[in-house]
């Protein structure tokens, strides 16, 4: 194990600073008080931000390249021309996949194929060995979904093969394009879109409503004008899953494929996918989406082979969706194995570095083990990140015995963490051999013998971007709920506000309570019962992961999170701890 961890140990307990509130605007009564105050923290003044509809969604006509692709495209459906779909190996891509592949066959295309890349052996993205593989499928347009803007050698190979492409993604471009017929992403330089946080499914969405009122315009339809709306389902869960910022245009869209999932009406997949899952599609939330649904999809990617996935999106027959569904939480139950044996023995590592006496703490960690598996590197990445509130760089093996090393980078806010690869990339050339990603997450590839080169470079780059101060971890409650917000109509109420996410998170609350009674449930989590100043009945707590060994203290400051308790049914309610300390000790609280 190779890291750098100097200083790490014994890190400050977590600040918790509540949001500022100023309540304005008119709203419903419909709306309860309790919403009202949580909105406006979020900048939201008025239900039309708050609760942001289909109608309001911005035109696609300021979105780069459009023209062009839907000319691609069109052209391919009159002619009957084969058009391949590439996708990803995460959620985004494959939700992107199944969406191209469903939506222009509703468009009127009848040769449509696909094909995602092996992380394992191909790695990220269209590289020329995966288009090598792919001229078997005789394609005469390729369409890239959720990459190919950092794919210039992929793209040329395709190219000289007489193909067209069409590259539509939404990572952020570096200093060359690859050399595309068309290339939409609306973070491209100039670009007016006003939505920048588009995931990559939700930017082949907007391909496709251009397309269609192209067709439409055309007098292409002979009946009924298909209705894209049933495909939201497919663009919720992309973009929940790859963590994006929920602004209004995210909302929106996620909050109809919500409703479809809710009604039962998603595809049979992603049904499928609810329920081996254990979650109650009727009440389905994003955070259902995020810790429930896109890790049983995402697993495939990370193990296997995401076609896997995409196969369990694309079906229609609710019997095998239900088998593949099965496959992809046996996956994930693997994953999830995997997962841990890796943060324990990253852990460990970081454990056994000395503190030093004096001097502050390292501001970035990275990390290698040969034995790592290259799928899991960023989820160890981002528990790490998550608990020693600095950025980490995790890195396996691209392959067993490999001298190639593939990297997953997560951050904290106040750090551009793919800027900062850029930053390493322009001060030294060649270090890095490849690397994409957005703010707070990004990918990257070195040679072995390169790792510690890249160690120094990578932390030079974050001290030089990174204020200190930021590295104090911090809680942004939503401060107190009164007594009488303990109860199930406000539980709902937070539950179907949302969606909550990335950019609009979801409440969190913070208090001081009694404990009543405690036991360890799992070997792992604190099951409480707490007692608060004014509320009549004992409150029903659970703490994910907050056993330490150590009973809690008789009373607590807690961050928490109000939720229906769905297992005890009726009106019951609980509290999902974020954060436990005692209460004569709780930490700064600004």
């Amino acid at each position: 194990m190779a890291s750098s961890a100097d200083g790490l140990r014994g890190l400050t307990a977590p600040r918790i600073r509540r949001r500022s509130v100023d309540v304005r605007g008119e709203w419903p009564d419909s709306v309860p008080p309790l919403l009202r105050r949580i909105y406006a923290a979020r900048g939201a003044d008025d239900p039309v931000l708050a609760q942001p509809k289909l109608a309001q969604l911005p035109s696609p006509d300021a979105l780069g390249g459009l023209d062009v692709a839907v000319a691609l495209l069109s052209d391919a459906i009159a002619r009957d021309a084969r058009i391949l779909v590439v996708g990803d190996f995460d959620a985004d891509g494959a939700t992107a996949c199944a969406l191209a592949v469903r939506g222009l066959r509703m468009l009127g295309a009848r040769e449509v194929v696909h094909a995602v890349p092996n992380r394992m052996v191909h790695g990220y993205g269209l590289s020329p060995g995966l288009v090598g593989e792919l001229v078997g499928l005789k394609p005469e347009l390729l369409v890239t979904v959720d990459h190919g803007v950092a794919c210039h050698a992929g793209v040329g190979a395709a190219k000289v093969l007489g193909w067209k492409v069409l590259v539509t993604d939404h990572h952020l471009p570096g200093d060359a394009l690859p050399p595309a017929d068309a290339i939409v992403n609306p973070n491209l330089r100039g670009d007016g879109f006003p939505c920048k946080a588009l995931a990559g499914v939700g930017v082949l969405f907007y391909v496709l409503l251009a397309l269609r009122r192209h067709l439409r315009e055309a007098g292409a339809f002979a009946g009924a004008v298909p209705d894209l709306s049933t495909l939201l389902d497919l663009v919720a869960v992309g973009t929940v899953a790859d963590l994006v910022p929920l602004d209004a245009t995210n909302r929106a869209l996620v909050s109809a494929g919500l409703r479809r999932l809710r009604a039962g009406q998603g595809c049979a997949g992603l049904q499928a996918l609810i329920e081996v899952s254990g979650r109650k599609a009727g009440a389905l939330t994003a955070a259902d989406i995020g810790f429930a649904v896109a890790p049983r999809l995402n697993a495939a990617g990370r193990l296997e082979d995401m076609s896997l996935g995409i196969e369990c999106l694309l079906t229609d027959d609710p019997g095998h969706a239900g088998e593949l569904a099965a496959q992809l939480h046996r996956i994930n139950a693997e994953r999830r194995g995997v997962q841990q044996v890796m943060v324990d023995e990253a852990e460990a590592a970081l454990a056994a570095v000395p503190a030093p006496g004096t001097g502050a703490p390292a501001m970035a960690v990275c990390l290698f083990d040969p034995e790592w598996h290259p799928g899991v590197v960023g989820l160890v990445a981002s528990k790490l990140k998550e608990r020693l509130h600095r950025p980490v760089v995790a890195f396996a093996p691209a392959e067993p015995g490999s001298e190639q090393l593939r990297g997953s980078a997560r951050s904290i806010p106040g750090l551009h963490v793919r800027d900062a690869l850029a930053a390493v990339d322009a001060r030294h050339p060649g270090l890095v051999e490849r690397f994409g990603g957005h703010a707070m997450a990004a990918g990257l590839s070195l040679r072995r013998e390169r790792f510690a080169a890249f160690e120094q470079a990578f932390a030079e780059a974050v001290r030089n971007m990174l204020d200190p101060a930021l590295l104090q971890s911090e809680l942004v409650t939503d401060g107190e709920l009164s007594p009488a917000e303990f109860d199930r109509f406000h539980a709902d109420a937070l539950r179907d506000g949302g969606p909550w996410g990335q950019g609009f998170p979801e409440p969190l609350f913070d208090g001081v309570f009694d404990v009543a009674d405690w036991r360890v449930v799992g070997e792992r989590h604190l099951k409480l019962v707490l007692r608060g100043e004014g509320i009549a009945t004992p409150i029903n707590a659970i703490h994910f992961g907050g056993w330490t060994g150590e009973r809690p203290a008789a009373r607590c400051r807690l961050a928490y999170r109000l939720a229906p308790d769905h297992y005890r049914g009726g009106q019951a309610i609980q509290l999902i701890v974020e954060h436990l300390a005692p209460a004569l000790d709780p930490g700064p609280l600004l």
